[in-house]
């Protein structure tokens, strides 16, 4: 992480999102359902320390910290939706101070009486995109009870996310750390390093980050003869997708060879499944297309 930010890459690492609010809004209610969600997860009150080139991390008491958010009305200007977008822009790409925090901000952004835009923003290092659903879940909880003068409806957490690192760490020590190792050292031995896919341009000297997401949507009678194919054949849908993506990167790229990345959410456990912390997994799945 540390190495990343110094690279520049440090807004490849933060996760954003928001949600639209219609009709009135409390916001007195709305702070303290998010302040109450900093208290309530350490990891949104940690920060990063940097000693002699090694990283710890410091859990802020919850009456030191509170949820930074920054309220920005929009409902005079001429384009109220053109200045969101910069606003949103400019809200997920602020850089993050691993060492000072916060690591978790948002802003509160006012369209119209009726109409409000929250923006939420956290570092990847304290957070994944199941995160992102468990703070707005939790927040929806919150603010419907603070809006009516009740009190917190959440139930305690079992444990924290610091507990569940200990745990790994502990489970990865010795003769499992030496297994997992050996596995992936021997399923990537020889893999290609890159994928050469036909481009309109060069590759890059230096890696820039520079990405997008691109939504590939698939009708309801197609969706259901995959389902029907994968369960004939006894596979998952994951499974008959990865194929045919596999096939395709194969042909464009002449490569029988092929390491197709993805993600895990890596919640196998009921305890963590409500936690905010960076949980999620990257998998490296080498792809044979050699045989028929």
């Amino acid at each position: 992480w540390f190495l990343a930010q110094m690279e520049g890459a440090s807004e490849a690492y933060h996760i954003a999102g928001g949600i639209r609010l219609t009709g009135y809004l409390d916001v007195t209610a709305l702070r303290r359902a998010l302040d109450r969600i900093v208290a309530r997860h350490e990891t949104l009150r940690t920060l990063f320390i940097e000693q002699d080139g090694e990283a710890s991390q410091h859990i802020l008491d919850p009456d030191r910290s509170g949820f930074a958010l920054l309220e920005h009305d929009l409902s005079t200007v001429a384009d109220p939706s053109s200045a969101l977008v910069r606003l949103s822009e400019q809200e997920a790409q602020a850089p993050f101070d691993l060492a000072q925090g916060p690591l978790v901000r948002g802003r509160l952004v006012r369209l119209a009486a009726d109409e409000h835009v929250l923006l939420v923003t956290m570092h990847h290092i304290i957070s994944d995109g199941w995160s992102m659903g468990v703070l707005f879940e939790e927040l929806g909880r919150l603010y419907a009870a603070y809006s009516h003068g009740g009190d917190d409806p959440l139930p305690a957490l079992d444990i924290q996310y610091a507990d569940y690192a200990v745990w790994q760490r502990r489970w990865a020590e010795g003769e499992q750390l030496h297994a997992q190792a050996a596995y992936w050292q021997q399923t990537l031995a020889g893999a290609p390093a890159l994928l050469e896919l036909p481009a309109d341009r060069p590759r890059p000297p230096q890696q820039d980050y520079t990405g997008a997401l691109l939504a590939v949507r698939l009708d309801a009678n197609l969706s259901a003869q995959l389902k029907a194919f994968s369960q004939r054949h006894g596979v998952t849908l994951f499974m008959t997708l990865l194929a045919g993506w596999a096939l395709t990167l194969s042909r464009l790229s002449g490569q029988d060879d092929l390491v197709i990345g993805t993600s895990s959410a890596n919640r196998g456990r009921a305890e963590i499944e409500g936690l905010i912390g960076f949980f999620v997994n990257t998998l490296a799945l080498r792809i044979d297309l050699s045989d028929s």
